[in-house]
């Protein structure tokens, strides 16, 4: 590929699933710091940051957000995310390794991340799977509560991986929600839909989504992703 290129894969629903570990940590961190375990039930997790969904579950809870709480609930979740996922029913989605696989060897590309998990969260998650090492960059939900600003952060490092300024780089967010979609537009950069996290392809392509496929098995997922 010619021109440098940036790939920032969503985790959740765009590479994997992990039978709702992430929530049911989130769940016991908040009975163990806040003693609310209702707190986060009228919070949508899916394309939220973590630093989002602690603060939507406070301000529920009726509770002050304080930057010393939403620290401990992320140390209480961590370590809850690291038994969940042992007894979780955990999922690679389809046509991921294959992916991933042929994009990590291409020139002038760097392959990274660009999600609302904690990067703590985020390596545990992957490293269940053992796909960490398929990243060597990324933007987290520790960088920025939102979206955008984390895919920027994200960005900044994978053109500072290739050695030359982001705004010479192609940057392509894949990614499974609106607020992927939202996100990669917020930033200037495409946005490649799978449905595999249950947003219909339709409502991506509303939103903005430069492609859609039903999972990354879809041969053309690949052509679009390499710009042809």
């Amino acid at each position: 590929m010619a021109v440098p290129t940036l790939f920032l894969f969503d985790i959740d629903g765009t590479i994997l699933l992990t039978g709702g570990a992430g929530r049911r940590s989130f769940e016991r961190a908040f009975t163990e710091v806040t003693g609310r375990p209702d707190a986060l039930e009228t919070v949508s997790f899916g394309g939220m940051t973590d630093k989002g969904i602690a603060r939507q579950g406070l301000e529920a809870a009726g509770i002050e957000v304080t930057d010393e709480r939403v620290e401990k609930l992320f140390e209480a979740y961590l370590k809850a995310l690291a038994i969940e996922l042992q007894s979780s029913k955990y999922t690679i989605m389809p046509g991921v390794h294959d992916v991933l696989a042929k994009l990590k060897g291409l020139a002038h590309t760097a392959l990274g991340l660009g999600t609302g998990n904690l990067k703590l969260g985020a390596e545990a998650k992957l490293r269940h799977g053992k796909l960490w090492e398929h990243f060597s960059f990324g933007g987290f939900g520790c960088d920025h509560e939102l979206r955008g600003e984390l895919l920027r952060a994200g960005a900044v490092r994978g053109a500072q991986q290739l050695g030359v300024p982001l705004e010479a780089c192609r940057i392509v967010v894949i990614g499974d929600t609106v607020r992927d979609v939202d996100a990669a537009k917020e930033i200037g950069a495409e946005c490649i839909g799978v449905e595999t996290g249950g947003v219909s392809a339709e409502d991506l392509r509303a939103r903005g989504a430069h492609a859609v496929y039903r999972d990354l098995t879809d041969p053309r997922a690949l052509e679009s992703l390499l710009g042809r």
